[in-house]
Parts: C-alpha cells; structure tokens; sequence
C-alpha cells in the first residue's frame, strides 16, 4: 500500500467511517461533531474528496447523497504507517521500533499470550 500520508484530520474522518461504516457528508459532519469538533459541512466534503483521491475511501454515487466508505481498515493503515516509520527512523529494521513501543508499557496476560504466539508462528516460519 503505497499511498499519499493522512492528516490528523482526515483521520479523523477515517475514524467515523470505521466506527459506523458507510455515511453521507452529512452524517460525518453529525458524527465528528459529537466526537471531536465542529467542521463545516463544505470541509467535510473537501476531506472525504481528498481522501477519495488518496485511495483511502470510496464514494457511491448512485442515490442523491453520495455515500462515503472506508476501503482501508484500521489495521492496514497502522501497518502502513509504522513500516514507512520503520524505514524512515530504522533503515527498515522493525525491531527497534517493537522494542520502543513495548518497552515500559503495562499489557494484560491475554495480550502478552497473544505476543508469544505471534513470536512462537515467527520462530516456525524460520
């Protein structure tokens, strides 16, 4: 996934149309509006249109409204994210940043059996 990086505020826009799937402009301008903060309904439209643009959303423009979708999960774009960060702090070394983020933080037993199988399937693969 080689795509264009996302503003702060156009991640917030992602964040919408993860947590309640497709919507309209004006849908997503209710839904931020109630999350984070009040964006003009005109500024909505230039971000899901920049977005659109980027890859990230897609638009159905079959009806009056045109219904906006994510077609990036969460997931892709933080694996995204934290790869091209890797690359760029890390010269492409992902272990650096793992311990970085690991280090110092608190996790509960499920999680860390969670890490140990990730470790354990890594192991096997060779």
């Amino acid at each position: 996934m080689r795509k264009a990086p996302v503003s702060d505020s156009e991640l917030e826009v992602l964040k919408v149309l993860w947590a309640t799937g497709p919507s309209t402009v004006r849908g997503v301008e209710s839904r931020l509006r109630r999350r984070t903060r009040r964006l003009a309904y005109n500024t909505v439209l230039t971000l899901l249109s920049r977005l659109r643009e980027k890859g990230y959303v897609a638009a159905d423009r079959s009806g009056a409204a045109h219904v906006f979708r994510s077609i990036v999960t969460r997931d892709e774009l933080l694996s995204h994210g934290l790869t091209n960060l890797a690359d760029r702090i890390c010269d492409g070394t992902a272990s650096p940043l793992v311990h970085a983020l690991v280090r110092g933080r608190r996790f509960s037993p499920k999680e860390i059996a969670h890490f140990r199988k990730l470790l354990d399937d890594l192991e096997r693969k060779g």
